[in-house]
């Protein structure tokens, strides 16, 4: 009996598998296809600039105010050429203390700094000159008003089972 009703149910499946699917449908919409912008910038970071170096984003990047901004600092060149970056901020420790390769910024530039617990006037060149900067802006948009944890709990977009509670 067993084995009739295997043979009967796959005879089902590979019956339901074979046969005329008709004609394809109407194509779709073209997609969207958003890339991040990316640019660098060489700067001294020294006491005749006060640590700090105000980068204007060039204007034929179009930045949005909910954009986010993520800075890369060139920390080395590998064998072979190959760019090393570490993300912003960076922090450096030397004899005396720590001094950090930091940034703020605004929708239209970005304000690279040095800070840190030590005099900065102490740091070598290899430390302040000609230092190269990666500055990419991710495209972004603000989240919509009334998306909470609940909704999307309720929505079925977040399993409840994949929460990860702290304190547990």
């Amino acid at each position: 009996n067993i084995l009739v009703l295997f043979v009967v149910a796959s005879s089902f499946l590979f019956s339901a598998c074979e046969g005329d699917t008709g004609p394809p449908g109407p194509p779709g919409a073209p997609g969207i296809n958003i890339l991040g912008q990316v640019f660098e910038v060489n700067v001294d970071l020294n006491a005749n600039n006060d640590f700090r170096q105000l980068i204007t984003i060039p204007t034929d990047i179009e930045v949005f105010e909910s954009d986010a901004i993520l800075v890369y600092w060139l920390e080395e060149v590998a064998p072979g050429n190959l760019d090393v970056w570490s993300p912003l901020p960076q922090t450096i420790y030397v004899n005396d203390g720590s001094f950090q390769y930091t940034y703020n910024h605004t929708f239209v530039d970005v304000l690279l700094f040095l800070q840190g617990d030590i005099d900065l006037n102490t740091l070598g060149p290899e430390f302040t000159n000609d230092q190269i900067f990666r500055i990419a802006i991710v495209p972004a948009e603000f989240a919509s008003e009334g998306v909470s944890m609940e909704y999307l709990m309720e929505q079925g977009i977040i399993d409840t089972d994949s929460i990860i509670t702290l304190g547990n």
